[in-house]
């Protein structure tokens, strides 16, 4: 497992979005101890709380806000002693020659987003996870679930920006760290019966599959083998499509609901 360096607080705020903490990060950078005024906090919560993203998710309040600022303080406090302590004892060698790296690495790899293609700033970038929609990968079982919520962010040693993620209709219990260039990606979209045409062999598709390890059927990814067209029906699409998993090579025949497309695929 890689060693980490946060970014912000672990998972003892699973109020905020990542968009909330990276605005409280940087007021927290430009306005220093004003953070812990009340009125502060509460103008905080209240713009956060009456934001279109926060619709379906609970308030938040200004407590909640000054012990987000309260802990920054004394993580940053902490850290600083502990640093101190490491030097002293001539333990420094990863710690002290990483952290520049690391620091400049967060706006390089958060702007490029899985793609060398994006050119927003990592506040931007983190704004518009709450506006699009987006899956992950889970570790578990290396299979795709629909995004509800990203709650925190970090960097790896190695430069890998992670996010912890909490999956649609899971629990707390089940959030997961996941690699933003590996493991997190636009939502895939089911494949229209008006649509079929499009798909073809060797495109990479989200698959649905019935697995008897799991007590539910997983979203996993797959290739197209070779397609058997048929004439659609009043019911709609009646084509066969040979997939490939990528994770096993297992192969099946599959009917088109059980298909869902990369985005851009569709684009194209």
């Amino acid at each position: 497992m890689e060693h980490c360096m946060e970014i912000d607080t672990e998972d003892a705020f699973p109020e905020f979005t990542l968009a909330e903490i990276l605005e409280m990060e940087r007021m927290f950078k430009e306005k220093g101890v004003k953070t812990f005024d009340q009125e502060f906090c509460e103008e905080v919560a209240a713009k956060f709380s009456s934001s279109p993203y926060r619709t379906g998710i609970s308030v938040i309040a200004w407590e909640q806000v000054k012990t987000w600022f309260t802990n920054k303080q004394s993580g940053l406090e902490e850290k600083a002693t502990l640093l101190s302590l490491i030097s002293t004892t001539n333990a420094t060698r990863c710690v002290q020659r990483r952290p520049k790296k690391i620091v400049s690495s967060i706006r390089k790899l958060a702007s490029q987003y899985a793609s060398e293609k994006y050119e927003n700033p990592i506040g931007e970038r983190a704004a518009e996870l709450s506006d699009l929609a987006f899956e992950a990968l889970s570790a578990k079982d290396l299979a795709w679930y629909d995004v509800a919520t990203f709650l925190n962010y970090r960097v790896t040693y190695s430069g890998d920006l992670e996010v912890r993620v909490r999956f649609s209709g899971f629990r707390n219990d089940q959030d997961e760290w996941v690699s933003v260039r590996k493991g997190v990606r636009e939502r895939s979209i089911p494949l229209a019966h008006s649509e079929c045409e499009k798909v073809e062999p060797g495109d990479l598709v989200l698959c649905f599959r019935e697995n008897e390890v799991y007590a539910y059927a997983l979203y996993c990814d797959a290739h197209i083998v070779e397609i058997e067209r048929r004439e659609h029906d009043i019911s709609g699409c009646t084509c066969i499509f040979l997939v490939r998993y990528d994770f096993d090579n297992f192969e099946d025949k599959v009917e088109s609901h059980k298909i869902c497309c990369r985005p851009t695929k569709r684009k194209d």
